[in-house]
């Protein structure tokens, strides 16, 4: 290719680029940058990448600038890194051409790049000023003479098809599938590599199309239904060959079919009733050959495993990540009632295969003997891994298959812990990751096997099963097999309720020995965990004469933790404090300096912050009282002077933990109370300071409602400032949950001042507010909007509605209407009401291949309407809505934030009784009122108000 005195100019600024002299690369990034500028830049910089006589690293300069400085900056105007000038129409045109051009290059680098740049392009001129790129791209697939011009087509589609919509995929169907069958089927035309891509369009599409089947339904079976049978033959043809070691494209190849078999399963099961039948041998064969190189390659390490590698695409291909995806797929199966059918006959051999995929793999015992705190945050329940996904498919078929499947699980676990005997006598060293697999099933679904009552489950057979496997390796060392004794302490933990109590006190005792012994961190994790659970159940008399050595052993052990640990230590210590109440004051003043250390040293960090807090309001006040006396004023500096905003967070949330253990005894442990008081309103005064970020200020609508509730006749000289503080800190809030929490403390005060409420509302009405006539108007004016959000939301997730795009928000704006403010609280009111019947009628008109898949959960919600004494047809009476309120206001969301929620008052209220009462006394009270602001609600508002004045 010729090269003019431009483009030489251009090569020789793309060289410089990657001179490593600091000057050259600066000098040159500004002149590419200045010639940017220009007309023909973006042009010119095609045709260098698209030089197949350059080196390859020119080439991929050229594409990275153009990518990031050229096509994201110049191309579309009203774009946020949009910069003048725009490229002109005819120099696109040009760019478009020379990029279809260079699809076949052979460099699969220079491939991806080309891709990208036009999957870049075409999400601002695709369809409409680029109508010939699919016309372009399945006509280059199609050509098995050019196998680069087809990668490079695939590559281009793979990228383009995450971008495909309900207009787009329905037209395509007919014209890409077969493109991309014909690919799939020719092993002897294409690689793995290219076959799998042609899969993951694939799978794109049929993504698209189950999420169309909701509300498309016939459409979208009358375009997949001929797919089926051609598809399904060609997936059983990839599954039934056996899986092969160090072949990570033969796995990713397979991991897309499970992917597009997922899909159909999840969105077409009643399409794929009979197909599955057909596709379940070749799986099972996937199945039980992956298991042995699965076992070779990560539990065993003697073959490659590709963990934590990437193909030229920037996609996963180890093999877990193909595992993880197979038990994806198993547990979609499963869990339809429809389709688990087809593994009923095998849950056994699927148990007991699965357990010896949970096996502790050479990496995981590599990583985790080195790093403590990748061993706990890969055992929380939030992580992901091979394991995790492999428990999350036996919890499946424990669900759906109920007695037959605990029965499955607890006999593999028998069979896999013998076979770890036999092992351990042939002298194997890993005979313990089996034990420790079946351990972790069993203690993974300890909840389930406990609460099998009904299942016919013989819970004495077994706890002694569990304490078999337990008590067999006391005699083991712990620095033998520290994963299996952490595994052992967790599975005490778990089936607590189950064990003799003679055994739970010889692993209590043991645990609290761990944590003080010079054993390898897991096993003083499992001793942590161990001790959690079995702390606030075990009788006193066996935990007093162990707590002094215990809290000793954790404050050493605090100094030592850090990231995961230290938040497994602090809530090690949390129970430890509440389980020896009466000892851990004795020793406060070992205590509280330590915990207060690890404060100040991560006062930043949020999550550990939250636990120290725990550990205060848990504690005796004693503790309490040293603590504040270490660290009060430094807490208050923090809050008065910190810019930090996770600094403001956890200082606040530390003073809220002190007044709501100290409560009135607080203002006098400085022995100046009036001093004390001071430097509280000051800390309250900043963090509602309109300046301040609102992230700074987020939990003191928190530390506020501490101040009122526990200090009331200290506040009550301060009402008036306090209130003309919250409106200007509302009306500049940016963040809702933050303005909604400041609103809280008004519906706070207004409680408070009952039954003087009207003093409390003209006191309202005399402090002024920005843009409002007063404080009392802009407060309701935001309390309303609020509450008609929050029920907003939830109406619209328990309702069949569609989905709000932008097109239809454009179209079809939202209307509002000014209503007088009774009227408007009269509706929030019957609003609150059908919330309440909606979280429990809600499901009843979910379509019936939804209900089929979510049997258990809707049975549930059905007996609960039985329970009230609902028809599922009828409209609730007063006494079913007063049983929904019951339901609704029962529920636990497991936050567990703020002890006083428990005890406080106004959570007595049985909700729906009293806006009952309310509406009757308001009714009867002045009946034109009422009947007048009933006018301007809806239909259904005055509904559930009638049927309350009818009970």
């Amino acid at each position: 290719m010729v090269v003019d005195q431009d483009q030489q100019w251009l090569l020789g600024c793309l060289t410089a680029s990657l001179d490593p002299n600091q000057n050259v690369r600066s000098f040159a990034e500004t002149s590419l940058n200045q010639a940017s500028l220009q007309p023909g830049f973006g042009s010119a910089l095609c045709r260098v990448a698209a030089n197949k006589d350059l080196s390859l690293g020119l080439r991929q300069i050229s594409f990275s600038h153009k990518h990031r400085f050229f096509i994201k900056k110049h191309w579309r105007e009203n774009e946020e890194d949009f910069e003048y000038p725009l490229v002109s129409s005819e120099e696109k045109a040009l760019i478009r051409g020379l990029l279809l051009g260079s699809l076949d290059d052979s460099h699969r680098k220079i491939c991806t790049a080309i891709s990208m740049d036009i999957s870049s392009i075409a999400t601002y001129d695709w369809p409409e000023e680029w109508p010939e790129l699919l016309p372009f791209l399945l006509k280059l697939i199609s050509d098995q003479n050019n196998i680069n011009g087809v990668h490079g087509a695939l590559r281009c589609l793979a990228l383009l098809s995450g971008d495909l919509d309900d207009k787009d995929v329905p037209a395509l169907v007919p014209v890409l599938f077969p493109c991309l069958h014909a690919v799939v089927s020719s092993p002897q035309s294409y690689d793995k590599y290219m076959r799998g891509k042609a899969l993951s369009i694939f799978y794109s599409c049929i993504s698209v199309l189950g999420a169309m089947s909701g509300v498309y339904k016939t459409e979208t079976t009358t375009l997949v239904t001929p797919l089926l049978e051609v598809w399904m033959n060609q997936f059983s043809l990839i599954l039934e060959h056996p899986v092969q070691p160090d072949d990570p494209d033969d796995w990713s190849l397979r991991m897309e079919v499970l992917k597009c078999l997922n899909q159909f399963v999840q969105n077409f099961p009643f399409l794929m009733e009979s197909e599955l039948i057909a596709i379940m041998r070749p799986l099972w064969h996937t199945f039980e050959s992956s298991l042995q190189v699965y076992l070779r390659s990560s539990v065993e390490g003697a073959e490659d495993s590709y963990d934590g590698r990437y193909d030229s695409d920037g996609e996963e291909k180890s093999l877990d990540t193909f595992v993880i995806q197979l038990f994806e797929f198993l547990s979609t199966i499963v869990s339809s009632r429809r389709l688990a059918k087809v593994l009923a006959s095998n849950v056994r051999e699927l148990v007991y295969q699965t357990v010896a995929f949970l096996q502790v793999t050479e990496q995981q015992v590599h990583t985790w003997s080195t790093d403590v705190n990748q061993f706990v945050a890969d055992e929380d329940e939030g992580s992901f891994s091979c394991r995790i996904s492999g428990i999350l498919l036996l919890e499946e078929v424990v669900n759906t298959f109920g007695r037959e499947g605990i029965n499955a699980v607890i006999d593999a676990a028998g069979k896999r812990f013998h076979e770890s005997q036999n092992e351990k006598i042939a002298g194997s060293s890993s005979w313990w990751r089996i034990r420790e697999a079946a351990l972790y099933a069993l203690a993974s679904l300890a909840d389930q096997l406990v609460d099998a009552e009904d299942l016919g489950t013989d819970h004495t057979n077994l706890a002694k099963f569990i304490e078999q496997l337990i008590m067999e390796d006391t005699g083991t060392g712990y620095h033998e097999c520290p994963f299996l004794y952490a595994r052992i302490f967790t599975a005490v933990a778990k089936f607590s309720s189950e064990i003799n109590p003679g055994i739970l006190e010889h692993f209590l005792n043991a645990a609290v020995r761990a944590i003080n012994m010079d054993v390898p961190p897991p096993v003083k994790v499992g001793a942590c965990r161990a001790l959690l659970q079995l702390l606030p159940d075990m009788n006193r008399s066996v935990i007093l004469p162990q707590i002094m050595n215990l809290f000793s052993s954790l404050t050493d052990l605090l100094h030592q933790a850090s990231d995961e640990t230290l938040i497994l230590v602090l809530e090690t210590l949390q129970q430890a404090i509440k389980a020896g109440h009466e000892a851990s004051a004795s020793i406060e003043s070992i205590i509280s300096p330590v915990i207060l250390n690890v404060w100040v040293a991560h006062v930043s960090d949020p999550f550990i912050s939250i636990d120290i807090i725990d550990v205060l309001e848990g504690a005796p006040s004693d503790v309490v009282k040293t603590a504040y006396e270490f660290c009060f004023d430094a807490v208050i500096r923090i809050i008065l002077h910190s810019e930090d905003n996770s600094e403001l967070q956890n200082a606040t949330e530390c003073l809220a933990a002190f007044i709501s253990s100290g409560r009135q005894e607080l203002l006098s442990w400085s022995g100046d109370p009036s001093l004390t008081m001071r430097s509280l309103l000051d800390a309250a005064s900043r963090l509602l300071n309109p300046d301040l970020e609102c992230s700074g200020s987020l939990f003191a609508g928190k530390y506020i409602l501490q101040l009122i509730l526990h200090l009331p006749s200290e506040m009550a000289p301060h009402v008036q400032d306090l209130v003309a503080a919250l409106v200007r800190r509302m009306q500049s809030a940016e963040i809702s949950g933050f303005k909604s929490s400041l609103l809280l403390i008004f519906a706070r005060l207004v409680h408070m001042s009952f039954p003087n409420v009207d003093q409390f509302i003209n006191l309202l009405v005399s402090v002024p507010a920005d843009g409002h006539e007063n404080s009392f108007a802009y407060v309701m004016t935001e309390w309303t909007k609020q509450q008609g959000k929050h029920l907003s939301l939830l109406r619209y997730l328990v309702s069949n509605g569609g989905i709000t795009t932008r097109a239809k928000a454009k179209s079809a704006p939202e209307q509002w209407t000014i209503i007088p403010l009774p009227m408007k609280v009269l509706a929030l009111l019957a609003d609150t009401l059908i919330e309440i019947q909606e979280q429990v009628l809600g499901c009843e008109d979910e379509d019936s291949e939804w209900e089929e898949v979510n049997e258990v959960n809707v049975e549930g919600e059905k007996d609960l309407l039985r329970s009230t004494g609902a028809s599922q047809s009828s409209k609730p009476s007063y006494d079913q809505l007063e049983a929904m309120a019951r339901t609704f206001e029962n529920q636990d969301d497991g936050d567990g934030d703020d002890d006083f929620h428990v005890t406080d008052p106004l959570n007595e209220i049985n909700l729906a009784s009293y806006l009952a009462d309310f509406m009757l006394k308001f009714s009867s009270g002045d009946r034109p009122l009422f009947d007048n602001l009933c006018q301007g609600l809806t239909n259904a508002q005055r509904n559930v108000i009638q049927t309350v004045l009818n009970r």
